[in-house]
């Protein structure tokens, strides 16, 4: 019985051996109307020849054009036709054999093919297309058991099942086997299975299964019942064993599930487990190698198969196969959480495999900051060099901040500075070779060869450490940099007919050692990972460090004060530095005051430090700074250096220059230096007075200075008394502030002067007098004149001097006039014309004194300037200054 696949078909052979075997077809979907039952499309007799045997094996195409019937006598009829539609059918005996006829099969290709098997070969034989007509051939001397041969509809390969082992034959003949041991009932393709049914076992045990073995073997079956099994021939394991009580009739596979038909009418569904059950069953069994394979053929995503690989991994950790853990975790590495991984082997036995492991996580750019970080410290740890080096070289994608760390922390220094200058890291190229390697003259090589907006910053940061190691190739670089003539180092490469040889070579090494080159280091360092490129360049010629001959490149210098702070413990290259730039002359004025001042400072601090001879070198250069009339310093900073370097002729040359004559006696002074302070008086005094009476209260500040100047004390007091600078008893006062001074010291001066005094008292006396004896015969003639009639006694007219006649005008003053010679109209106030200029004059200087009685500024600057105090101020008040302000 066969149901053509995806239709209602269905074919069946009935037989009885008294008549010959009747195949049908019938259409399950088309009932009788008769019977009810399924219709009947067709039916035929097949022919043996007449020759009663049961039918051992039965096939059909799916289209039923073509069907092969074996007997047990070995002959094989196959039936072409029309059976579906009932158009006849013509049948043929295809093969005889001796042997019973075990199986049929077809495979269909550009010609059909009918497999044969018998209980001792394995035969072909082309029934259409190409070949046919021909005998049939025999692939193998081994045939098979009845129901043990089968087809793969997937791969059209024919499956024979014997007692050691499953066969698989195609078109170019046998094809793979694969052992499973035991007998065989029945075979059967479900997908990618094989389906076996095993007859019950002899009391004698078979041998184990090299299949069985791998997978762990069967149970001992205890009831000798039939045994139904699936095996994966792919994969190499069995999928499920059962044991049956019951023989088994059939096995068919409908609705994606496998069927199986016992004896006793019973019908077993088996329906296949998911892919995540049966991984599952797999890592409870350990059986990971088959999971993978499994997983793989399955055609999971890379996720779940690095998952799998993952825990094959952990199982192998567990017992200890390290290596091939590794392994596992290598190919999962996609989809695996590193630290998982890495906590498993931060043994220190298995670092080999963490290096392997973090090697891997960065060259597939999974690897972070502390990944790199490890990585190193466990080449630093193995002291494996040559690893690291090829780790830094290969361009494995890492993170440059950790694997510089971990170099320098690691002692590592040249392959931190090679990992620094191939990624364009000046800064950290330097700081590598000044903190770290101590190359000082190696680090200003490399900062010399680059552009101004890289060298500089990286000069500023690390001057004060080349000055102190490398201190006139620096200070040259500063110099060179800061007057605009900056210019980065170039190698050139000298061809070999430009290097000399043998003596003359020797010769030119020797000269060379005497020619000062900018920047030029004698340095013999060399990096292993630097040194290819050097031997490289050497095969050609020589390599030599010299700075570019083209114009500088086009930066503006900085303010040279930016630099100073770089100088502070190193005057000697700071005077370098600072000369210099003075003498390059393209300085702003500011640049310049700031260039004079801080030369100005460092020449007294030198000077500070240094005794005899040397000392006054220094100093009379500072003294060259500041001396000319116009000297661009700050004179209150020159004196602010001086006096805290105590240099006394800075200061006294720059308060020359301002006119500070006065401080320069100050500060004479205050430093008890008499003999200074009186060349000083004697130099300044007569154009500032105010000196002498500073001198007189130093001369009597102290005895020790009064007795050296003693001889200079009478000329003091008597320019003072010239000039009137002190009065008398201010002189007095300072003479008696300290207790110094006695009276035979200034006997002549208080003598001289009580004398003068009495003198312009007197005078003073003889003054008041007279002016009281004016003042009272004006105050007479003034009553006479309100209380008196007046007598006019003049006969001529005072103007045209005609006598006088009327009408006659007479003034108090005595003058008379004509009236006609006054010429004056209306009647108005008349004034004497002799007179009036007079009165005039009168009334302008009072109307004066009123205005000026109000401007208290004239009386306070007269007041100052005025060596009559009391004089100036009598003078005011008769002005009326001091006057109660009318009211109205």
């Amino acid at each position: 019985m066969k149901q053509v696949d995806g239709t209602s078909t269905l074919v069946t052979i009935s037989e009885d051996l008294s008549h010959e075997p009747v195949l049908k077809v019938w259409a399950l979907d088309k009932p009788d109307k008769k019977t009810g039952g399924p219709k009947c499309l067709s039916s035929i007799a097949i022919q043996n020849g007449r020759k009663q045997f049961p039918i051992s094996a039965f096939t059909a195409l799916d289209n039923l054009s073509q069907l092969a019937v074996g007997f047990a006598n070995g002959s094989v009829t196959v039936i072409r036709g029309d059976l579906i539609n009932d158009r006849g059918a013509k049948q043929r005996t295809v093969f005889e054999s001796e042997e019973p006829i075990t199986g049929v099969e077809f495979r269909e290709g550009p010609s059909t093919t009918l497999y044969l098997a018998t209980t001792g070969r394995i035969l072909t034989l082309t029934i259409s297309g190409r070949g046919q007509g021909q005998p049939a051939k025999n692939l193998e001397d081994h045939g098979c058991g009845v129901g043990c041969m089968t087809v793969d509809r997937e791969s059209g390969d024919i499956v024979v099942a014997r007692d050691d082992a499953i066969y698989f034959y195609g078109v170019n003949g046998r094809g793979p086997s694969y052992a499973y041991e035991g007998p065989k009932q029945l075979v059967s393709v479900f997908g990618n299975y094989i389906a076996l049914v095993t007859p019950p076992k002899a009391d004698t045990a078979s041998k184990p299964s090299v299949l069985r073995r791998f997978v762990g073997g069967q149970g001992n079956d205890l009831y000798k019942s039939s045994t139904f099994t699936l095996l994966d021939t792919d994969l190499k394991y069995v999928a499920h064993t059962e044991s049956l009580v019951a023989q088994v009739r059939a096995v068919f596979a409908e609705w994606g599930d496998l069927f199986l038909l016992t004896l006793d009418g019973k019908l077993f569904r088996y329906h296949e487990k998911t892919l995540g059950q049966k991984l599952e069953i797999l890592y409870q069994r350990d059986l990971y190698v088959l999971a993978i394979n499994l997983a793989q053929k399955a055609g999971v995503d890379n996720v779940q198969r690095n998952t799998i690989l993952r825990k094959y991994g952990d199982y192998l950790h567990k017992k200890g196969d390290y290596d091939t853990a590794m392994q596992q975790y290598l190919k999962a590495i996609d989809n695996t959480e590193p630290s998982q991984v890495i906590r498993k082997f931060l043994d220190s036995q298995r670092i080999n495999n963490l290096i392997e492991y973090l090697e891997e996580l960065h060259e597939h750019d999974k690897a972070t900051v502390d990944h790199t970080t490890l990585l190193l410290n466990c080449y630093a740890k193995l002291k494996d060099t040559e690893k690291l080096e090829t780790f830094i070289k290969s361009g494995t994608n890492f993170d440059l901040e950790t694997a510089i760390s971990m170099c320098r922390q690691g002692g590592y220094y040249d392959q931190a500075v090679y990992l620094s200058k191939k990624h364009g890291e000046h800064d950290r190229v330097v700081d590598i070779l000044i903190e770290d390697s101590k190359k000082y003259n190696e680090a200003l090589d490399y900062i010399a060869r680059h552009e101004p907006d890289v060298m500089y910053p990286n000069l500023m940061h690390y001057a004060r450490v080349l000055l102190e190691h490398c201190p006139h190739d620096t200070t040259q670089l500063f110099i060179d940099y800061y007057n605009g003539k900056y210019r980065p180092r170039k190698d050139v490469v000298l061809a070999p007919s430009q290097v000399p040889t043998g003596g003359a070579a020797s010769a030119v090494q020797n000269l060379a050692s005497f020619i000062p080159l900018p920047y030029r280091q004698a340095t013999n360092v060399s990096t292993p990972i630097a040194s290819d490129n050097q031997q490289a360049g050497s095969s050609n010629g020589d390599v030599a460090a010299t700075t570019n001959a083209q114009a500088p490149p086009a930066y503006d210098p900085p303010k040279p004060r930016t630099a100073f702070s770089s100088f502070v413990d190193h005057p000697d290259q700071f005077i370098i530095f600072l000369e210099a730039c003075l003498e390059e002359g393209n300085m702003g004025e500011k640049d310049r005051v700031d260039l004079h001042t801080t030369l100005f400072e460092v020449y007294l601090e030198v000077a500070a430090s240094k005794t005899g001879p040397e000392k006054g070198e220094w100093e009379a250069r500072a003294k060259q700074l500041i001396d000319g009339q116009n000297i661009s310093m700050d004179p209150s900073n020159v004196l602010l250096l001086s006096h805290l370097s105590n240099f006394r002729d800075g200061t006294v040359l720059v308060r020359e220059q301002q006119g500070l004559r006065f401080d320069i006696f100050r500060s004479y002074a205050s430093a008890g230096d008499t003999a200074s302070a009186i060349k000083a008086l004697k130099k300044y005094g007569p154009e500032e007075p105010q000196l002498y009476p500073a001198a007189l209260a130093y001369f009597t500040s102290s005895p020790k200075v009064l007795e050296e100047a003693r001889d200079e004390l009478d000329a003091v007091l008597k320019r003072i008394d010239e000039d009137g600078l002190m009065a008398p008893l201010q002189v007095i006062q300072a003479l008696s502030t300290n207790g110094v001074a006695t009276m035979g010291m200034v006997k002549k001066y208080l003598s001289d002067t009580i004398e003068r005094e009495r003198k312009e008292i007197s005078n003073n006396r003889r003054l008041i007098e007279s002016y009281r004896g004016e003042t009272d015969a004006k105050r007479k003639e003034m009553d006479e004149l309100g209380n008196k009639s007046a007598v006019f006694q003049t006969r001529r007219c005072s103007a045209c001097g005609g006598s006088l006649d009327l009408p006659t005008v007479h003034f108090l003053c005595k003058h008379s006039f004509h009236q006609r010679c006054l010429n004056q109209a209306g009647d108005g106030d008349v004034e004497c014309p002799k007179c009036a200029p007079t009165n005039n004059n009168i009334r302008a200087f009072r109307k004066a004194q009123e205005e000026s009685a109000s401007r208290h500024e004239m009386f306070q600057d007269a007041l100052q300037r005025s060596r009559d105090k009391f004089g100036t101020i009598s003078e005011f008040f008769g002005r009326g200054v001091m006057a109660a302000p009318a009211t109205e």
